[in-house]
């Protein structure tokens, strides 16, 4: 019987394991969000949560930092100071303690290392790779947002080309529902590439524990600078400290030392020093070995458990209270997107050859007939189906206003594309800057792309056509609004 429950505490999940299950499901309480297929966008969105976990999980209630950093480049400096004050926050207090119990993304690949296969152990090769991160850190999260920030436009480069967390929680969360069947049209060759990322992340993780963590994620390199100062995590006592290395070896991360950058603050090295030289900061480690434990101590066991007990039922209480609070959540009333309403306007940056202007126009106060195009260059109906807007701008000059409203998707190269191909165009070309299409989802948008929306003078919606248009469909149309 004894052998029996002590195979099935090795089962039992450990403490930190607990603790980023809890975390995970607490960052993705909006549970009906799975169900429906539609990502979060109410007020703790503008929170950043403190690990990697994507905005556009449908379940996700907060933001991500590295996602929210980057926008905050070319969001003005109330954004930035406001979304770097989080993030050191966070540094300070945790520093890369975050990674080891709080990230969701963390609990995947450690979940994936659990499977028995042989495992790639940690080398003088992989010591040199933890440095990568630092790389990607500079580069994808610095300074190409920033210099796309200079020109006015957003490019979260990390988020787009990189984040295997983006891919599962946004790309895939999203796909897997029926509601979302027409996203499809949308997927391309970033996708395609994004998804070969996550693939070889997740086959990684298998054989190497912690994979994305120690090589590429920009968020553990930026905690990990903050590990010696932050408030929480591991520490050495260094006169209690006989130099065994039994912690650096017991480790699985690239650590030369307790609570340097590459330390996660997972507590298992407190387990296997011998001299109990290593223990929490702020509150220590009473239980030291080679010492006896104070009578005060050993009566305070109980008193422990108890605490421990009520904590825990405070932290389920907690999260159920969360979870009932965002499916009880209405979504947040869409005006004007059906035929018939009176159309949703927002001033909308002016794209040109040159980049973003500093003009804004709302498609909507026009005072004429406006066809509104939701487009994009990567995607190909939409390129085909351009120049019939062109030419429609052309010929009811004066009468009909036509705007190509590029979406967030590769916005940085519709300048040159409209340089290229339609340097004396009519239309007015936009863009919705929104990391979430936040014009074209306020307009009852969901993922399906080209959309068209004509609008008559007063601005009422008169037609939504979600499909492909020919010229003399689109003429048509026009004409008929006219002659009304």
């Amino acid at each position: 019987m004894k052998k029996f429950f002590k195979k099935l505490k090795a089962l039992a999940p450990t403490k930190r394991k607990l603790m980023q299950l809890y975390f995970a499901l607490l960052f993705n309480a909006n549970i009906k969000g799975f169900k429906t297929g539609v990502i979060y966008q109410g007020d703790t969105k503008k929170m950043c949560v403190p690990g990697i976990n994507c905005y556009s999980c449908p379940g996700a209630v907060g933001a991500c930092p590295i996602g929210s950093l980057q926008g905050s480049f070319s969001s003005g400096k109330s954004t930035m100071f406001y979304v770097g004050g989080i993030l050191l926050l966070y540094c300070i207090l945790f520093g890369r303690m975050i990674c080891g119990w709080l990230c969701p993304f963390g609990l995947i690949q450690e979940l994936l290392y659990k499977i028995k296969t042989p495992k790639l152990k940690k080398s003088p090769v992989t010591r040199v790779l933890s440095y990568f991160k630092y790389v990607v850190l500079v580069f994808f999260v610095f300074i190409i947002p920033i210099m796309y920030a200079f020109k006015d436009m957003p490019l979260p480069a990390f988020c787009k080309y990189i984040c295997p967390a983006g891919t599962l929680e946004g790309g895939i969360s999203l796909l897997a529902n029926k509601v979302n069947d027409s996203y499809f049209s949308m997927l391309g060759p970033l996708f395609t590439w994004k998804f070969l990322i996550f693939v070889s992340i997740s086959v990684a993780c298998v054989f190497i524990f912690r994979m994305f963590c120690r090589f590429i994620c920009p968020l553990g390199a930026l905690y990990g600078l903050f590990n010696k100062i932050s408030v929480f995590g591991v520490k050495l006592e260094k006169p209690r400290c006989i130099g065994c290395d039994k912690c650096t070896k017991h480790c699985k991360m690239d650590i030369k030392h307790v609570g340097d950058a590459e330390c996660i603050s997972c507590g298992e090295c407190i387990d296997v020093c011998p001299t109990g030289a290593i223990s929490w900061k702020v509150v220590g480690n009473k239980n030291k070995k080679n010492e006896s434990l104070p009578e005060t101590v050993k009566g305070h066991k109980t008193a422990r458990i108890i605490t421990r007990s009520v904590a825990a039922v405070l932290m389920v209480a907690i999260l159920f209270g969360v979870v009932v609070y965002y499916w009880n959540q209405k979504p947040p009333a869409v005006q004007g997107t059906e035929v018939g309403d009176l159309c949703y306007g927002e001033e909308l940056a002016v794209i040109t050859a040159d980049g973003i202007s500093e003009e804004t126009v709302d498609p909507t106060k026009t005072g004429k007939v406006t066809v509104i195009n939701f487009w994009g260059t990567w995607c190909n109906p939409c390129v085909a189906e351009l120049p019939y807007f062109d030419r429609i701008a052309e010929e009811y000059d004066g009468e009909v206003s036509v705007f190509a409203i590029h979406s967030f998707l590769d916005v940085e190269t519709a300048p040159e594309y409209i340089g290229d191909k339609y340097p004396e165009t009519k239309m007015t070309v936009l863009g919705d800057y929104d990391m979430n299409a936040g014009y074209y989802t306020m307009l009852g948008g969901k993922g399906e792309y080209p959309r068209t929306l004509i609008l008559d003078e007063d601005g009422v919606i008169v037609e939504i056509i979600v499909k492909a248009l020919t010229y003399e469909n689109l003429k048509e149309t026009v004409d008929s609004i006219l002659e009304n």
